[in-house]
């Protein structure tokens, strides 16, 4: 059972990250909060691992899902213990801060929990029922805070390095990269970057 990876980010998206650990690719779901935490691709990430399998009729997958600390992963194991939420139901519900969610459950805010996917005001009152008083702690934690920033020199350093990776020429990187910069001048990530091109291709 794997607890925790810590390698190369080669993919992300909102929903999941592909992670190279020594040639080995895992691909881990995240929930929404945890995207700004990340790192930029080819870098170092490290997450905290909750493992379960999914079952679909007559085959069971088994799934990871990618917290950046304990703690979140602690409230998350928390969450699905209440009836009818299961790992999937809450990684949808988590596309906000765990804090907030876990402050709204210690107050009472019915509201605010029929704001996460998924949550109906029966459910949300539910979840109120079964945790209040019980996930205090997870309100004080911080929000995940957008790993560094990148000078645009680097951000276009990396993306230049990713596309000779997948065969494209030099000037023909050099002129996708400026058509991609003039369409959007404050794209501040590779991701972005990278999508973009993609979008001026079609």
């Amino acid at each position: 059972m794997i607890s925790k990876i810590k390698r190369r980010l080669v993919k992300k998206e909102e929903e999941r990250v592909i992670i190279d650990v020594g040639g080995i690719y895992y691909q881990i779901v995240i929930p929404k909060s945890v995207y700004p935490a990340l790192p930029a691709i080819n870098k170092e990430a490290e997450l905290v691992i909750y493992e379960y399998l999914s079952i679909d009729k007559s085959k069971a997958v088994p799934v990871m899902i990618g917290f950046i600390d304990e703690l979140q992963k602690d409230f998350f194991e928390k969450f699905i213990t209440v009836s009818g939420i299961g790992p999937k139901s809450a990684i949808k519900a988590f596309q906000k801060p765990i804090a907030s969610i876990a402050k709204a459950i210690e107050d009472g805010d019915v509201d605010f929990l029929t704001t996460l996917d998924g949550i109906g005001k029966q459910k949300a009152k539910q979840i109120i029922a079964y945790l209040q008083g019980k996930v205090g702690r997870f309100a004080l934690l911080k929000e995940p805070q957008k790993i560094e920033s990148f000078s645009k020199k680097e951000i276009i350093e990396e993306a230049k390095q990713i596309l000779k990776r997948l065969q494209y020429q030099a000037k023909e990187i050099d002129d996708m990269i400026k058509k991609a910069l003039e369409a959007k001048p404050n794209i501040d990530n590779v991701e972005d970057l990278l999508n973009e091109i993609y979008r001026q291709r079609k």
